[in-house]
């Protein structure tokens, strides 16, 4: 009766086969019964032993390098008719993107030169308290790699509940300011000027760009402001 291709399905579409092609009246759990006896069923799949996962807290920042969060978006280069990868950090603090990676293609790994890029910039291993990155369920982020990595390098790791981007709201704000000021004024012709204009639109960012929530300081002068005790630093609740 269930013969060709068709042996390769599921008691689930049997069951609609069988209901469609014979007409009969069954449901799954009478077909897996009937599959289970005639010992047609294939074996389940091993589950994968998934990675731990820690959603994002509630927290209050109040300096630099307590929280970062990092994200992935997409740009497009016209010339190519392709898209290619940028993967931001930024400090919730001071709103620097501490490091950056942009390729035709983005892997964990690319990932994580971008975060070690990032740790040795800001002389993370020097400071006392535990740096916090939060990203999105991603696959890069939700690898074993990576989880690894966030362990050795003694970095704490959460993410973010499905469906909840204003739980990163800091990276999503600066992927719309990358897309009004960078991206929807430039048509790349090739990926070498994306990643120029890219490079060269972060640095602005960092050194030039006012923050209206940074007293009118681009992050870099406002990071420099703080250190020195002359202004005072904004608590952020998120």
């Amino acid at each position: 009766m269930i013969q060709g291709l068709n042996a390769a399905f599921g008691y689930r579409k049997l069951t609609t086969l069988l209901r469609r092609k014979y007409r009969l009246i069954i449901n799954k759990k009478k077909t897996y019964r009937l599959c289970k006896e005639m010992g047609i069923l294939h074996p389940q799949r091993e589950l994968k032993n998934p990675v731990p996962k820690k959603l994002a807290n509630n927290r209050i920042v109040s300096g630099p390098n307590q929280l970062w969060q990092m994200d992935i978006k997409y740009g497009y280069v016209a010339g190519k008719r392709r898209h290619f990868y940028l993967a931001s950090i930024i400090d919730v603090f001071d709103r620097s993107i501490v490091a950056h990676y942009r390729g035709k293609v983005c892997s964990t790994e690319d990932i994580l030169r971008t975060i070690q890029k990032a740790l040795f910039k800001r002389r993370i291993h020097e400071q006392e308290h535990k740096l916090v990155i939060r990203t999105d369920n991603g696959p890069q982020f939700i690898s074993k790699a990576f989880h690894a990595f966030c362990e050795q390098a003694g970095l704490e790791h959460e993410r973010i509940p499905n469906q909840t981007p204003n739980k990163n709201a800091f990276i999503e704000s600066y992927h719309s300011i990358v897309e009004q000021e960078c991206y929807q004024r430039n048509c790349f012709e090739t990926y070498e000027e994306a990643f120029a204009v890219v490079d060269r639109f972060i640095r602005y960012y960092n050194t030039e760009r006012i923050h209206g929530s940074l007293y009118d300081w681009p992050p870099k002068e406002y990071l420099r402001l703080v250190t020195a005790g002359l202004i005072n630093p904004k608590k952020i609740a998120l």
